[in-house]
C-alpha cells in the first residue's frame, strides 16, 4: 500500500523483547530511492540515542496500532555501534552495523543489493568511504527542497509517498503554496530530470500549466490505482 512518510513518523518500534523507540526519519539512497534505514529515537531507555535499523530487520507492521515490529533484541540494540547523526554515515560504520546484527549488505552482490553494488568496487577505496556514503539522504533534510518545472518553480518537497511493502519511494509530494495556495501535487520519480543536491533543487520534465491542471492530491485519502492512472494519463506518461 502507498503511504505518506509523515504518517509513519512517530510509529513505535518493538524489538522481540520490548519497545526500543519511535520512528523519527528515514534514510534513502538517491540512486534507487529505496529506504535503507529507519532512524529511531530511543527516548529514555538509551538516553535519547538515535538508532539505525535496516528494513531487512522488519517483521510485521501494525498500522492500526502504529507499530513496527523488528527481529532484533533490546540487548543487540544497546550493544550496537553508536551512530553519529551529525556526520555522514561512513561505509565502514555500515559494515560494522550490519555485521553486529547479522544483516546482509545492500551495497554488495546479493538479494538485497541492486544497482548500487555495481559502483562499490570504485567507491571502496575512495575518500568517500571514510567521509560517508554520498548517496544516503535524510527524508527530514530533503523536505523543503525546491521543485523546478521546465518553465518555473512550482514549490517545495513536503513529503514522500512510499510503497510500505517494498519500502521504496514512488512519489514526492510538492507543496505549491507560493504558486497555488492550498494545493499539493504528486510528482513521480520518473519525471525528475535532474537532482541538484548542492542547490537543493529537483528539476522535472513537466510544465507549470500541466501541473496546475493535474488531478488534485488529497493527503487525507488513500492513493488508489485509479488515481495513479488518472495522474499518469494526465501527463501522457506511462506508469512504470
Amino acid at each position: 500500500m502507498l503511504r505518506n512518510v509523515k504518517e509513519l513518523h512517530g510509529y513505535k518500534v518493538h524489538a522481540t523483547d520490548g519497545e526500543i523507540g519511535k520512528v523519527d526519519e528515514f534514510f534513502f539512497d538517491d540512486q534507487q530511492w529505496i529506504i535503507r534505514y529507519l532512524v529511531i529515537e530511543s527516548g529514555g531507555w538509551l538516553l535519547g540515542r538515535r538508532i539505525l535499523i535496516s528494513p531487512v530487520a522488519l517483521g510485521q507492521i501494525d498500522h492500526d496500532k502504529k507499530i513496527f515490529n523488528v527481529n532484533i533484541t533490546k540487548d543487540q540494540v544497546k550493544s550496537s555501534p553508536t551512530t553519529d547523526m551529525e556526520k555522514p554515515i561512513a561505509r565502514q560504520h555500515e559494515h560494522d552495523l550490519h555485521s553486529h546484527y547479522g544483516w546482509p549488505t545492500y551495497w554488495e552482490p546479493g538479494p538485497f543489493a541492486g544497482e548500487l553494488a555495481i559502483a562499490e568496487s570504485e567507491y571502496s577505496d575512495s575518500e568517500e568511504k571514510k567521509e560517508g556514503d554520498p548517496h544516503l539522504r535524510s527524508t527530514n533534510i530533503v523536505k523543503g527542497y525546491h521543485i523546478q518545472a521546465t518553465d518555473g518553480r512550482i514549490g517545495h518537497v513536503d513529503d514522500f509517498i512510499i510503497d510500505d511493502e517494498k519500502l521504496a519511494i514512488k512519489y514526492i509530494v510538492v507543496n505549491t503554496h507560493d504558486w497555488i495556495p492550498g494545493r499539493k501535487v504528486l510528482i513521480s520519480l520518473d519525471w525528475i530530470k535532474e537532482l541538484n543536491w548542492a542547490k537543493s533543487i529537483a528539476y522535472i520534465n513537466l510544465t507549470m500549466e500541466s501541473i496546475k491542471s493535474s488531478p488534485r492530491y488529497d493527503s487525507s485519502k488513500p492513493i488508489s490505482e485509479d488515481y495513479e492512472k488518472d495522474l499518469h494519463d494526465h501527463y501522457g506518461l506511462e506508469k512504470k
